[in-house]
C-alpha cells in the first residue's frame, strides 16, 4: 500500500535530507520546517520532496506547494515537462496557471497595463535580430540591466553601460537566440536604498525585510554577498504592496513583492514573486503560521 500525506513541499533534492549542511542550507531548512511544523499543528501530514524525483509517486499528495525549487530555471524544460504532467495528478499552491503566468517575467507588462507602477522593462523576444548597442541607443539608456525573461538567482544578469556593449555582445546573442531576454534602466537607487522585500499571504500583508548589495556591487540576493535587515515599511509601503499582490487575478496564496524606488523615487515593483520566492520566516515565523491557515482554507475548499 503505497504512502500518502496531505501535502508536499516542493524542495531541489540537495534539501532533502542534507547530511552536510551550511549557513545557507541551515536557512532554507528551517524555513521549510517552519512551514512543515506549521502545517502539522493544523493535522495535516507534510513530506519535503525533491520536485523532480523521478520516484515520487503525486497522486499520493492533495496539494504541492511550491517552496525552494531553486533548480527549476537551469532546466527550465524539464520543469515545464513535469508541471504539465503533474497538475493532473495534485493540486498546486500557487495555481498551475500563476505559475506559467508568474515565471515569465513579460507578467510585469500585465501589472503595468493594470496601472501598477513597474521598473521600466524593455522586452527583446527570441530571435531578434538586433544588438545592445542598438537597443541603448534606441530607449536613450546609457546604464541597463539585462537578464532571461525566465530566470532567477541572478542567472545571465548582467549591469551594462556604454564602456562594456562590446564585451557582452557574444553572451547577448548566444542567449537570444534561444530565449526572450529584458533590458531594465540601472536603478540608481539600489546600490543606496536597497530592494525591499514584502510578504503577503492571502492579500494580506506579514512582514519585510530589507535587501542591500555588498560594496561595489548592485545585486542584493545573497548568493553575491548580498544582506538581509529588519525593516519596518510605511503605510504607503504595505498598501502598494497589497495592491500588488490582489492585482495579480487569482489573489496568490503568497507573495513576495520586491519594490525599489525608481529613477524618480518613486516606489516600482522590480519583480512580484510567486513561484519559490525566499519568505524570510525566519525572520517572522508568525507569517509561516499565516501561510499554514491559507493552506488550510484550500484544502478545505478541495473536499
Amino acid at each position: 500500500m503505497k504512502a500518502t500525506y496531505d501535502i508536499a513541499l516542493l524542495t531541489e533534492r540537495k534539501y532533502v535530507n542534507p547530511t552536510v549542511t551550511d549557513w545557507y542550507m541551515d536557512q532554507v531548512l528551517e524555513e521549510d520546517g517552519l512551514v512543515k511544523g506549521a502545517l502539522e499543528k493544523l493535522g495535516y501530514s507534510v513530506i519535503i520532496v525533491d520536485w523532480a524525483d523521478p520516484e515520487f509517486d503525486w497522486s499520493s499528495v492533495k496539494i504541492a506547494i511550491f517552496r525552494t525549487i531553486w533548480d527549476y530555471f537551469h532546466r527550465f524544460d524539464v520543469f515545464q515537462a513535469w508541471m504539465d504532467k503533474v497538475k493532473n495528478q495534485t493540486t498546486f499552491i500557487n495555481s498551475f496557471d500563476q505559475i506559467l503566468w508568474n515565471i515569465d517575467k513579460h507578467y510585469l507588462n500585465d501589472l503595468s497595463e493594470d496601472g501598477i507602477p513597474v521598473v521600466p522593462s524593455h522586452f527583446i523576444e527570441m530571435g531578434t535580430k538586433t544588438t545592445l548597442a542598438d537597443l541603448h541607443h534606441k530607449l536613450g539608456w546609457n546604464k541597463s540591466v539585462i537578464k532571461p525573461c525566465v530566470s532567477g538567482g541572478g542567472r545571465h544578469t548582467y549591469l551594462l553601460n556604454s564602456e562594456n556593449w562590446a564585451e557582452h555582445e557574444a553572451i547577448f546573442q548566444e542567449l537570444i537566440a534561444k530565449e526572450a531576454m529584458m533590458l531594465q534602466p540601472f536603478m540608481n537607487n539600489i546600490t543606496s536604498k536597497g530592494e525591499v522585500s514584502h510578504i503577503v499571504i492571502g492579500g494580506k500583508y506579514t512582514h519585510s525585510v530589507l535587501k542591500l548589495a555588498k560594496s561595489g556591487d548592485y545585486r542584493v540576493q545573497d548568493d553575491f554577498g548580498g544582506s538581509v535587515h529588519d525593516y519596518t515599511p510605511s503605510s504607503e509601503e504595505i498598501a502598494f504592496a497589497e495592491s500588488v499582490a490582489l492585482a495579480c487575478d487569482p489573489t496568490p496564496t503568497y507573495a513576495r513583492i520586491d519594490l525599489v524606488w525608481d529613477n524618480n523615487d518613486q516606489l516600482a515593483v522590480g519583480e512580484a514573486e510567486l513561484i519559490e520566492p525566499e519568505l524570510w520566516f525566519r525572520k517572522y515565523p508568525e507569517a509561516a503560521i499565516a501561510l499554514a491557515k491559507e493552506i488550510d482554507k484550500e484544502f478545505k475548499a478541495l473536499a
